[in-house]
């Protein structure tokens, strides 16, 4: 880092005179983001509207705000999703920390033991659903791991079977995430109490939303047996202070935050994650080899130490494809690092799919190369060189849920099935709320013999 007393203005991507760089930013986010990385260098200037950012790309630049002073650099962006509220993904200091430590304990890991056989379940339960297909007919993969995951963050966090009404779930979620990350993106956007098209659909999708966690809630207080899981322990949080228990409206939007991030972001990884096996048929064999080392038995979690392979085809998908491909952030108060100084309301935005593909730290960065995970080529790389559930305090507190999820429902689903992409399908990646494929990943299906 230069010393923070000499600092200089950082390269500056002139735009339109009035907007900025906002209606390239709209169109195509991605590509914006990498040139301006490519052109200008780590840390630019730019702007939005009325908007002064700044894009760090550098695994140093991110590390200061993510991890060396965090608290000076708050969430942005998440007043437009509403059902989010003030739950773990959106609140900020003191009360955030107090929550943080109320949910921590579900995802210790004595309890992800216990989840790996309800993780496992799920996917044979699919897989035998899979077998009563017809033979050739294509497949929603994006569908398909969406119910899959939400399923299973709702049997594992909340002892309901959510997946149940997945699709019903799953379209409400897409829903409102889709039209609050438009409204993110908008200086001027349309008020949501008129009553247009989109805001009808909008908030009818949030009444459904809060009307399944709300029963949720309400089974589980009527009827217990929760075991200590997520939703246990914020139903017996107490304010140290008061001895009250959480509120209604908290307690929804922590559980609502929590289902929303926690199926999500998994669900899109492993999409990706098919896609690229297929690409590269090489790593397809590696994985099946390792695989069959389990002599035809469902992974367990005692599994996972001898499911590297898997575990870095996982981690390299998720560099090239991270569900959370950005991040921004409000300036607190005026900072200045890595020779430049950044004013206080200036906004600071952070790409995973930028930084993961940064050829200072990657090698071959466009080439899916599982193998780049092992300690051997590890040693060295910059932490934040790679950071697909952000860092520091912030840093995602169902990390480890969501790579033991993917490696077990990876591996198990490899047992028994390749997955082919079906010919002449596209693939466009969507940045919205999560990195989606702009037209679904359609593949079908190929029994292992």
């Amino acid at each position: 880092m230069t010393d923070q007393t000499k600092t200089k203005e950082p390269p500056y991507l002139r735009g339109n005179p009035l907007f900025g760089s906002a209606f390239e930013m709209r169109r195509d986010p991605l590509q914006l983001l990498t040139e301006v990385r490519r052109r200008h260098g780590d840390f630019v200037r730019f702007r939005l509207g009325p908007y002064r950012v700044y894009l760090l790309s550098h695994p140093d630049y991110i590390s200061h705000v993510l991890r060396t002073n965090p608290r000076n650099y708050l969430k942005d962006g998440y007043e437009h999703i509403e059902i989010v509220g003030n739950g773990l993904l959106a609140s900020e200091g003191d009360f955030w920390r107090r929550q943080r430590r109320i949910a921590q304990p579900a995802f210790h890991r004595e309890r992800l033991a216990k989840m790996a056989e309800t993780m496992t379940d799920a996917t044979e339960k699919m897989l035998d659903r899979w077998d009563e297909r017809p033979t050739g007919a294509p497949l929603d993969l994006d569908a398909e791991m969406s119910r899959l995951t939400l399923g299973i963050v709702g049997r594992t966090l909340f002892g309901a079977e959510v997946g149940e009404e997945a699709g019903g779930v799953g379209a409400s979620l897409a829903s409102v995430l889709n039209l609050g990350f438009q409204r993110t993106g908008r200086f001027f956007p349309v008020p949501p109490g008129l009553p247009t098209p989109k805001n009808r659909r909008y908030r009818n999708a949030v009444s459904h939303l809060n009307s399944v966690v709300d029963t949720l809630i309400s089974d589980r207080r009527t009827n217990g047996g929760g075991e200590g899981d997520l939703l246990d322990l914020l139903l017996e949080a107490r304010d140290a202070d008061t001895g009250e228990g959480m509120g209604e409206r908290q307690l929804r939007d922590e559980v609502m935050t929590i289902l929303t991030a926690g199926y999500e972001t998994t669900a899109r990884a492993l999409s990706w994650t098919w896609y690229l096996i297929d690409a590269n048929p090489h790593i397809r064999e590696k994985l099946e080899q390792e695989v069959d080392r389990l002599n035809g038995r469902t992974p367990a979690f005692g599994d996972l130490g001898e499911l590297t392979y898997t575990n870095m085809v996982v981690q390299e998908s998720m560099r090239l494809f991270p569900p959370v491909w950005g991040l921004s952030r409000l300036v607190a108060e005026e900072d200045a690092f890595g020779g430049y100084r950044v004013p206080k309301g200036s906004r600071i935005v952070i790409s995973q799919y930028v930084t993961h593909r940064h050829p200072d730290f990657w090698e071959e960065p466009e080439t899916f190369d599982p193998e780049r995970f092992t300690p051997e080529r590890s040693a060295g790389r910059p932490r934040y060189a790679y950071f697909p559930f952000s860092g520091g305090p912030r840093q995602c507190i169902g990390n480890n849920f969501a790579t033991m999820e993917a490696t077990l429902i990876l591996a198990t689903v490899a047992r028994r099935y390749g997955l082919t992409l079906v010919p002449g399908h596209p693939i466009e990646p969507e940045p919205s709320f999560t990195l989606r494929s702009r037209h679904g990943i359609s593949m079908m299906l190929a029994e292992r013999t």
